[in-house]
């Protein structure tokens, strides 16, 4: 069997490691942030729906948001095909949280271009993961 080696100079391979990249840091920082908030207060970003069904507080539900945001920039480092599509799962309970909220559907705008990065990193971590084409 021949594998043949990638070459970076691929526009394909470059899209891919652009969102490689980002799906790691993005995610990772945005956890770690729900810590610090040095971004933004996260908390705003709870529908109070959702907040009143929890059995946590909002603020203690959004740490958990963070440990899991962390994880998942983990996994995509170690294993993107599979790590994408759960930033992509996750990206779209967040739409729907938002949705829920009025005077946030610009943020599930957004957030919807996110998971449609996402799922293109998915599909191309099915040609470039492990560096093999």
């Amino acid at each position: 069997m021949t594998q043949t080696v990638v070459t970076t100079s691929r526009p394909a391979y470059q899209a891919y490691q652009i969102l490689y990249v980002g799906f790691i840091v993005a995610p990772f920082l945005a956890g770690l942030d729900k810590f610090t908030h040095l971004l933004t207060d996260w908390d705003q970003y709870l529908a109070p729906v959702v907040a009143g069904v929890l059995p946590v507080s909002g603020h203690t539900f959004m740490l958990f948001v963070g440990i899991v945001e962390m994880a998942a920039a983990v996994l995509v480092a170690a294993r993107p095909r599979i790590g994408a599509y759960v930033v992509a799962a996750w990206l779209f309970g967040i739409i729907g949280n938002l949705l829920l909220i009025p005077g946030y559907f610009d943020v599930a705008l957004r957030d919807f271009g996110l998971a449609l990065g996402a799922l293109a990193l998915a599909r191309l971590s099915e040609e470039f993961e492990g560096g093999h084409s």
